[in-house]
C-alpha cells in the first residue's frame, strides 16, 4: 500500500473510531445532562440524527471538487458573518449561559463552526492568489490576517473566546506555512495575546477562570470544575471503573456530556482508554497534514493544513482544558463531544480532506498517464525511423 493510499485509510479509521466512542460515552452520560427531558438516550439519539446529517454532507463534501470552495470562498464568508450577526437579532439569536452563540431557523445551531471553514477557506484564497507575488504584503498576509479577523471579532462578541483563539491561531500557523514573515507573525502574536489578555481582564466570568488557573486554592467556586476533571480522571486509574460506573458525572462534573466527556472516559476505561483518544487525534493530525502536503495545488495545501489544525487544535484545546494544563475554556472533543453543529462540520471537513487527496491522486495518474504516452510516442517515432 502506498504510502500517499495509507494516509486516508488512517484519515478515516480515526474518525471512525472517535465516532464509535463518542456514542459509547454518549449512551453513559447522557441520562444524567440536564437537557436529557427524562429520557436516559435523548441525547444520544439526537447525536445519532446529527451524526446521520454530518456523514452525509461529509460524504458529498469528499465527492465534490474542493476547487469550488476556491471559486465561491468569499460567498461562504458573506453567509457565515449574516449567521453570525443574527445571533445577536432577537427571537431569532438564542443565549444559553449568557453567550449569544445560537440562532433557531427551525433548528438550533451555532454559526461560528461554519465560519471557522468560512475563515480558513479564504485564508487559501488569499494565499493562493494569483498576485501574491506582485503585493507579497497585502495578499500574503494583511489581507487573510483582515478576513479572519472580522469573524473573529463577531464571535468575540458573542462571548465566545475558545472559537476566536482558535480561529486566530489556526490563522497564524496558516500564514507561517505559507510563507510569511517572521517580522509580521512575531508583532501580530505579541498584539493578540495582549488583545486576548485584555478582553479576559474586562470579563469577571473569564479572569475569574484565569485566575483559577493560576490559584486554584484562591478561587475554588471557579476552579471546582477543573478540580472534578482530575477526580474524575485519577479514580480511574489505568483500567477504569468500567463503562457506566462513573460517579462524576451524577452533578459532581457539570458538562460531563460535552466539553468535560475526557475526564469522564478516564474515569470508567481507564489511562488506557484516554492514551488511545490522545494516539488517534495525533493520528488524525499526522494523516491530515500528509494529505495536505500532497495536494494538487497551493489552495489545496493551505485549505487542508487549515481543516487539519481546526480540529487537531480543537482536540488540543479540550484535552488541556480537562487535564488542567490549560485555563478553563467551554470547548467540545471533535467527535466525541455531543453538539451537532460541531460534528456535522467536523464531518464536512474531513469530507473536504478526503476530496483534496483524490484530486491529488488523480493528477499523479494524469501525469503517469501522459508520461506513459510520451514514452511509446518516442519509442513509435525511433521504429518509423529504422
Amino acid at each position: 500500500m502506498k504510502p500517499h493510499s495509507t494516509s486516508v485509510y488512517l484519515l478515516i479509521g480515526a474518525v471512525l473510531a472517535l465516532i464509535t466512542l463518542g456514542l459509547v460515552m454518549m449512551s453513559s452520560t447522557s441520562a444524567f445532562a440536564p437537557e436529557s427531558h427524562g429520557d436516559a438516550m435523548f441525547l444520544l439519539k439526537r447525536q445519532v440524527v446529527w451524526l446521520g446529517v454530518g456523514l452525509l454532507l461529509g460524504g458529498l463534501a469528499s465527492m465534490i471538487d474542493y476547487h469550488h470552495l476556491h471559486r465561491f470562498s468569499w460567498i461562504a464568508y458573506a453567509l457565515a458573518a449574516i449567521l453570525l450577526l443574527l445571533c445577536f437579532v432577537p427571537h431569532i439569536g438564542h443565549s444559553h449561559y449568557g453567550a449569544k452563540r445560537w440562532i433557531k431557523l427551525g433548528m438550533s445551531f451555532q454559526p461560528s463552526e461554519f465560519a471557522k471553514l468560512a475563515a480558513v477557506s479564504v485564508i487559501a484564497w488569499f494565499l493562493s492568489h494569483k498576485s501574491l507575488q506582485s503585493r507579497p504584503f497585502f495578499y500574503g498576509f494583511f489581507a487573510p490576517l483582515l478576513s479572519a479577523g472580522i469573524l473573529m471579532v463577531l464571535i468575540a462578541a458573542e462571548v465566545d473566546l475558545g472559537t476566536t483563539a482558535l480561529i486566530g491561531v489556526t490563522t497564524l500557523l496558516v500564514l507561517f506555512i505559507a510563507g510569511a514573515r517572521l517580522r509580521y507573525l512575531v508583532p501580530t502574536v505579541l498584539l493578540g495575546f495582549a488583545l486576548l489578555g485584555g478582553v479576559i481582564w474586562k470579563m469577571p466570568e473569564r479572569s475569574g477562570r484565569f485566575l483559577a488557573f493560576l490559584y486554584p486554592e484562591k478561587y475554588l467556586a471557579d476552579a471546582y470544575q477543573a478540580e472534578q476533571g482530575l477526580i474524575a480522571l485519577g479514580s480511574g486509574g489505568v483500567e477504569g471503573l468500567g463503562l457506566g460506573n462513573g460517579r462524576q458525572k451524577m452533578l459532581y462534573l457539570p458538562f460531563a456530556h460535552t466539553d468535560f466527556i475526557f475526564p469522564v472516559m478516564g474515569e470508567e476505561l481507564g489511562l488506557r482508554c484516554t492514551l488511545a483518544v490522545v494516539a488517534i487525534f495525533l493520528t488524525f493530525i499526522l494523516a491530515g497534514s500528509y494529505i495536505a502536503v500532497k495536494a494538487r495545488d497551493r489552495f489545496g495545501l493551505l485549505l487542508g493544513v487549515g481543516i487539519t489544525f481546526l480540529i487537531g487544535l480543537q482536540a488540543v484545546v479540550n484535552i488541556g482544558v480537562t487535564t488542567a494544563v490549560l485555563p478553563n475554556k467551554g470547548m467540545p472533543m471533535p467527535f466525541i463531544s455531543y453538539g451537532g453543529t460541531n460534528l456535522v462540520f467536523c464531518l464536512i471537513g474531513v469530507g473536504i480532506l478526503v476530496n483534496i487527496y483524490k484530486q491529488g491522486i488523480n493528477e499523479r495518474e494524469e501525469k503517469r498517464a501522459l508520461s506513459t504516452l510520451s514514452a511509446y510516442t518516442k519509442k513509435g517515432r525511433r521504429i518509423i525511423r529504422l
